[in-house]
C-alpha cells in the first residue's frame, strides 16, 4: 500500500510539474554566473532519494501552491465571466421583451396615417361626385384603423362621411345606419346627428328626427338649424300621429266586422258613451 501510496504521488505530482513546465518555459534557465539553479535543477535536486526521474520534475509545494492559487484565480474568473453573461442574457430578454410594445406602437401610427390618406382621398372623391368611389376610400380607412384605440376619432368621421355619400345617393336607411355607428363611438357629433335627423325626415320618422334635433340643441343650444327643424316637424308628427291612429281603428273594425258578421252584426251596432259625471265610457248595442 505504501508503495502504491507513493506511486500515486509521485503520478500526481508529475502532472503537475507537466502543467507548471507549459506555463514556463525551460529556456528561461539562469547563466551559471548569477549563481541560480534553473527550474529543472531544482525540481532534481528536491526529488526524493532514491528516486530516478523519468524525464518530468515535480513541483515544488511553493510552486505548487502558486500553481493552484493561480487556478483559483482562473476560477473565479470563469465564474464572473460566467455571471456576466448570465446577466447579459438576462437584459437582452427584457430588451427583446419591450421591442415588441415598441414596434405595435410604430405599427399603429403606421396605420393610422394610411387611414387618414384613405379618408383624404375619399374627400376628394367625394368633392368631384363620385360618392361609390369615395365609399370604397372610406371603407378601406376603417379596415385600416380597425381594432386600434386611438382610432375613435378618424373611424367616427369616416362612418359619417359613408353616411353623407349615402345620402347622395338616396339610400336613407344606410344613411342612419353609418350615422348610428359614428355616434356609437363618438355620441356628440353634431354632424352625425344632423344627417341622422335629415334622414329620418326623408322617411317620414317624424319622431326620430325631432329626437336627434333635440339632443343637438341639448349639445348646442343656440343651433338654428335644430330649433327651426324641431318647429317644423311637429305638426308633421302630430298629424302622423293622428293618421295612423285612424288607420289602426280601421283596422280594428275590418277584424271585428269579420267576426261579428257571421252573427249578422257589425261594430257600428256598438257605440261608446261618455259619463258626464265619472268621465269612463261605457259601450252600448244599438240596433
Amino acid at each position: 500500500q505504501a508503495n502504491y501510496f507513493f506511486t500515486e504521488k509521485t503520478e500526481r505530482r508529475r502532472r503537475n510539474f507537466q502543467k507548471l513546465i507549459e506555463m514556463v518555459s525551460i529556456e528561461q534557465v539562469d547563466s551559471p554566473a548569477t549563481g541560480k539553479t534553473s527550474t529543472a535543477a531544482a525540481a532534481a535536486e528536491a526529488a526524493p532519494s532514491g528516486y530516478v526521474s523519468d524525464g518530468y520534475e515535480t513541483a515544488s509545494d511553493t510552486e505548487l501552491n502558486g500553481t493552484e492559487n493561480g487556478s483559483n484565480r482562473e476560477s473565479e474568473n470563469t465564474i464572473n465571466m460566467a455571471s456576466s453573461s448570465s446577466d447579459g442574457d438576462l437584459l437582452k430578454e427584457k430588451t427583446q421583451e419591450q421591442q415588441p410594445e415598441v414596434n405595435q406602437e410604430q405599427l399603429n401610427e403606421k396605420a393610422l396615417a394610411q387611414a387618414n390618406d384613405a379618408k383624404v382621398e375619399g374627400n376628394a372623391l367625394f368633392k368631384d361626385g363620385l360618392y361609390e368611389e369615395a365609399l370604397s376610400k372610406y371603407e378601406l380607412a376603417l379596415q385600416v384603423a380597425a381594432d386600434i384605440p386611438s382610432s375613435t376619432e378618424i373611424r367616427s368621421i369616416c362612418h359619417a362621411n359613408r353616411a353623407a355619400c349615402f345620402t347622395k345617393l338616396g339610400k336613407h336607411e344606410e344613411t342612419i345606419k353609418e350615422c348610428t355607428k359614428a355616434l356609437e363611438l363618438n355620441p356628440t357629433y353634431i354632424k352625425a346627428l344632423v344627417r341622422r335627423a335629415e334622414a329620418h325626415e326623408k322617411l317620414e320618422h317624424f319622431e326620430e328626427a325631432i329626437t336627434d334635433m333635440t339632443k343637438i340643441l341639448e349639445l348646442e343650444p343656440s343651433h338654428d338649424q335644430a330649433r327651426r327643424t324641431v318647429m317644423r316637424l311637429k305638426p308633421l308628427a302630430d298629424e302622423k300621429r293622428e293618421k295612423m291612429k285612424e288607420e289602426m281603428i280601421g283596422k280594428l273594425k275590418e277584424m271585428g266586422n269579420s267576426i261579428l258578421g257571421r252573427f249578422g252584426m257589425s261594430v257600428d251596432n256598438f257605440k261608446t258613451v261618455k259619463d258626464p259625471n265619472t268621465g269612463s265610457y261605457s259601450v252600448q248595442f244599438q240596433k
